[in-house]
């Protein structure tokens, strides 16, 4: 039975009181899809980085977000900001 996966991750943000909140981000790779799904939807990354480790991780940097496998699946999808907030 096939399936299509949904394309939606998450980021993992700190709340005020110091607790932690997932923010849903649509059209990410989702935990799960193959890396031969993500080339498909996203085309080839910006960069691949060497894998690492055992089990192997893998990222791939895109404009704007970065993949982690472990082997051929995604692990999670993350967003990456181009600043940062100021601190006082």
């Amino acid at each position: 039975m096939g399936g299509v996966a949904a394309t939606a991750s998450a980021d993992i943000l700190r709340t005020p009181d110091g607790g932690f909140t997932v923010q849903q981000k649509e059209g990410l790779p989702a935990r799960g899809q193959t890396q031969t799904a993500v080339l498909r939807d996203h085309g080839e990354p910006e960069k691949r980085h060497a894998t690492v480790g055992d089990p192997p991780i893998t990222r791939w940097d895109y404009a704007g977000f970065s993949v982690v496998f472990e082997g051929e699946f995604v692990l999670h999808s993350a967003v990456r900001g181009e600043s940062r907030p100021e601190r006082p």
